[in-house]
């Protein structure tokens, strides 16, 4: 029984693990195609070339999250209802899981075929939202969707930020750079003078790092989310913190009780709730060497504290009477503590920028030929090429930087309809109707598609 039960898990988690991989894989030929779209078109690099240049890049772009930290992919795996993900055990969690990442992967198949740009970032969100609402409306729990606003808000952002930085750097470009050839279509199969070479290969190089070392990390999310599922003595908690990490953080939990319980917090949202947590949290720590000693139950009592307490934290650290100190040492207090449940296995980061960076070099037409071809009403010159990368790739260092999910999609379509624009070459309405479509029906299709096949899976479960 043990041993077919042992089978059986294995056999689920290696299904939901290769279909993790899989989104990476999609992702890599689905959205990376924007990165190469404009050397392609430019006639800069060939394209055998330009995929697999990016895709290295790609791949060197997600191993990067080793030494960096995964905040990203952590933001992912937090749109789970906290109880949600601490009881996803047994068949409600396998369904969760397939009800994600099969909705993800299809609909960005079905995207990629119509050659349709439509976002990564947003279908997965979506995935993971659908599930959520309908795990509460069929376990009869509120389910905050703060989370998900908030990483909305950065996606909705994208485009009009794609769209208007784009156009004014192509505009400085024409004022500053009096270089009249930067500013010219490509002469058939000719490539461009070796300055103008070597700015679209670079601003390509950038796209494709920053690519992977954010959109790697939806991947990286994913695979965790599956192994804490279906491996939770495994991965629960940060089986690399040690004796003196957790010394460290009991120290930082006690001065954050200090300061949750002062008097005049007394009445502040979430501070009272924050102080019970602390102290559980505290106890759950408490003469241990190693996070591994705890038991399965405290393991997973410790990850929903952990991670309560921290949005706890957040919200109490709103309170304008606090000084600025006191905001660092609720910020501090917040990473430690989710520290003790947050970690990567490299394993998973290796695995992912394999994926992602296979995955670019696979399939990539579709996309490019929209991007390149059918934004605007004329052929991308050299600087529409480079100011709208130079856009993406600027955008998408600073969300890795603020640890959030951004679309590289919407901000490169957004970013060449800008310069379009910009430049009065004109856009083509059908396209820009089809990418605005499937820009306003990827959250909602997904989340209703994901939470439909969770409620007819995983419903009698709950």
């Amino acid at each position: 029984m043990g041993t077919a039960m042992d089978i059986s898990t294995i056999s689920l988690l290696v299904v939901c693990l290769v279909i993790a991989l899989g989104f990476e894989f999609v992702n890599g030929f689905h959205d990376t195609a924007n990165a190469v779209a404009t050397v392609i078109y430019t006639r800069s690099l060939k394209p055998t070339v330009a995929v697999v240049w990016s895709g290295l890049i790609n791949f060197l772009g997600v191993l990067s999250v080793l030494g960096a930290g995964a905040g990203v992919a952590f933001k992912i795996v937090g749109l789970i209802p906290t109880d949600m993900l601490v009881g996803a055990s047994g068949a409600m969690g396998i369904w969760m899981l397939l009800s994600i990442l099969t909705t993800a992967v299809l609909w960005n198949l079905a995207t990629w075929y119509v050659g349709l740009p439509a976002s990564s970032s947003h279908t997965l969100i979506g995935s993971i939202t659908g599930v959520g609402i309908t795990w509460g409306m069929l376990a009869h729990k509120e389910v905050s969707l703060e989370k998900f606003y908030d990483t909305l808000k950065g996606l909705a952002l994208a485009p009009l930020v794609g769209f208007g930085v784009a156009a004014l750097i192509f505009l400085g470009m024409k004022l500053l750079i009096k270089r009249p050839e930067l500013f010219q279509e490509p002469k058939g199969d000719t490539p461009p003078p070796w300055p103008i070479r070597l700015l679209l290969i670079g601003t390509c190089t950038g796209v494709s790092y920053f690519h992977g070392s954010n959109d790697g990390q939806k991947g990286i999310g994913l695979m965790m989310l599956v192994l804490i599922a279906l491996l939770p003595g495994q991965f629960t908690v940060n089986p690399n913190f040690n004796a003196e990490k957790i010394q460290s953080t009991i120290s930082t939990v006690k001065q954050v009780e200090k300061l949750v319980e002062r008097p005049e917090l007394a009445k502040v949202e979430k501070a009272v709730e924050a102080d019970t947590r602390l102290q559980k949290i505290e106890a759950l720590l408490a003469n241990h060497q190693s996070l591994t000693e705890l038991s399965l139950t405290e393991q997973s009592e410790l990850r929903k504290e952990a991670l309560k307490a921290a949005s706890a934290l957040k919200k109490v650290a709103k309170d304008k009477r606090l000084s600025a100190d006191d905001k660092d040492l609720l910020d501090k207090g917040q990473k430690e503590i989710k520290a003790t449940v947050e970690f990567v296995t490299p394993w998973v980061t290796v695995a992912v920028a394999l994926a992602l960076g296979v995955g670019t070099m696979v399939g990539w037409k579709r996309i490019v030929v929209t991007v390149g071809e059918k934004i605007g009403k004329a052929h991308l010159n050299y600087g529409q090429g480079a100011a709208a990368e130079m856009t993406a790739m600027l955008t998408i260092m600073t969300a890795d930087m603020l640890a959030a999910p951004v679309s590289t999609t919407h901000i490169l379509s957004s970013g060449i309809a800008g310069t379009m624009a910009a430049n009065k070459s004109g856009l083509q309405p059908k396209t820009i109707r089809n990418i605005l479509i499937a820009w306003v029906l990827t959250l909602p299709v997904t989340i209703l598609v994901s939470g439909l096949i969770f409620w007819l899976t995983a419903g009698r479960f709950i």
